[in-house]
């Protein structure tokens, strides 16, 4: 197995250019491989990836540890540095989720529909690999397996640029997950990490790689989704914010409503699933609203509302119209009363991100029209918007939450990762003139 190239500076943009052409024309082969390879091999393979990166525990920790203390010398934030810290936990973590990305059914040869025409032809819709994936993300290094995993599993080749942050732990994990593939039997190239820290990296891919790209994933902050969004020649799954909503209706259980808010919102509040906007019906607002914005208070979550909210505490802040469309990503909180279902459908609709939203009620028609008129990539009734997640989807992991209209949305799995054509079956048919 060829050994990557550990190089992160380049001496010029013409050396840039023609190492990012190299990686995408291996890619390219790679992934016919891969669309190929029977789904044993590609388990066996998963599985050998898991043993590779414990049998690496010592290098990847090592060089992790080589992050972790730049990131402390640059003056990073504490939220940064735990995002990107290994330790042996954290490490057989991501070797178990490889391990369960494994046991999942192979995605590939799906048969998603079957027709049979008046003329006897038999036509077939079948789900196939994608292609050659590029994954750009910037401080988490589980990422690279997480990606490299999900996407050796669909049956295709994965380009992953990490970010500066993360570089070295990126670079040793993939080069075990490298080793894992070449053991058992495929291509070493299906997973291949961008070796340099060159800014100019991520333009190459984003232009496609002279057609070897097929689909982009960016994972990362406001800033690196809003590049990739703005100059991506490849389609992108990505979301650009996370403003999710939990909607407190006037048939809302009150203690259901407390709980379930207390964890949208303060679980983990730094993730794209984390509630960022609290609505509460008028017609439970006597009951309900004092008790929801004294638990937001006690657990320590900010809180921004309107007047009817600001009445409430003298904690509670004014609300700007910017916070309706804020993602905070922190134990803030923005919440105002609204006039009945539809006012809350109204400002979900305006102010969201099509991201996760949630109904609390016990009215099952109002559950109803919330889940088929929200247009969000997740909708929940009377559950957590922080089960906007693959893993919690049964999906073993996910590449990332999709908010777009076009194949992919919500959380990305194997499946998403997939494609499909259509095999159409004849016995000497012709099309009449």
């Amino acid at each position: 197995m060829p050994a990557l190239n550990l190089k992160s500076d380049l001496a010029n943009s013409d050396d840039l250019a023609t190492l990012m052409e190299g990686i995408g024309r291996r890619a390219r082969a790679a992934a016919r491989q891969m669309a190929l390879a029977p789904a044993q091999t590609k388990d066996v393979a998963l599985r050998a990836i898991a043993e590779r990166l414990r049998a690496s525990r010592d290098a990847i920790l090592r060089e992790n540890a080589r992050d972790v203390a730049a990131a402390k010398a640059a003056g990073q934030t504490q939220a940064l540095i735990d995002r990107l810290t290994l330790d042996e936990k954290r490490l057989e973590g991501i070797a178990a989720a490889v391990e369960k990305i494994g046991a999942l059914p192979d995605p590939v040869g799906r048969q998603l529909a079957a027709i049979e025409r008046p003329n006897g032809l038999m036509i077939e819709r079948v789900a196939v690999p994608l292609g050659v994936i590029g994954v750009i993300f910037e401080s988490r290094p589980n990422v690279t397996a997480d990606a490299g995993a999900l996407c050796l599993k669909a049956g295709n080749a994965a380009i992953l640029r990490a970010g500066s942050d993360s570089h070295r732990s990126a670079v040793a994990i993939a080069q075990a997950m490298s080793e894992g593939l070449a053991a058992a039997g495929l291509p070493a190239d299906a997973i291949q990490i961008v070796p340099t820290r060159d800014r100019a990296a991520v333009g190459a891919m984003l232009a496609g790689l002279n057609g070897c790209v097929d689909v982009i994933v960016p994972r990362g902050g406001r800033g690196l989704v809003e590049r990739v969004q703005s100059e991506a020649r490849v389609p992108v799954f990505a979301h650009l914010d996370g403003i999710c909503h939990v909607y407190v209706h006037g048939q809302a259980d009150l203690d259901m409503a407390r709980t379930v808010l207390l964890n949208s919102k303060m679980r983990r509040t730094g993730i794209c699933g984390a509630a960022e906007t609290l609505l509460v019906d008028r017609a439970c607002a006597e009951t309900h609203l004092t008790p929801l914005v004294t638990a937001l208070l006690d657990a320590g979550c900010a809180v921004r509302g309107d007047a009817a909210v600001q009445a409430v505490d003298d904690r509670v802040t004014p609300a700007s119209e910017a916070d309706w469309r804020t993602e905070y990503l922190d134990a803030v909180i923005s919440a105002r009363v609204v006039d009945g279902l539809d006012a809350a459908i109204d400002h979900i609709e305006t102010n969201g991100s099509h991201h996760t939203d949630a109904i609390i009620t016990e009215d099952a028609e109002a559950a109803t029209r919330f889940l088929a008129e929200v247009d969000s990539a997740i909708v929940t009734h009377n559950a957590s918007t922080q089960f906007a997640d693959g893993g919690e989807f049964g999906f073993g992991a996910e590449i990332g939450i999709a908010t777009g209209r076009m194949h992919a949305r919500g959380p990305v799995g194997v499946e998403q990762l997939t494609t499909f054509k259509y095999r159409v079956h004849g016995n000497g048919q012709t099309r009449p003139v």
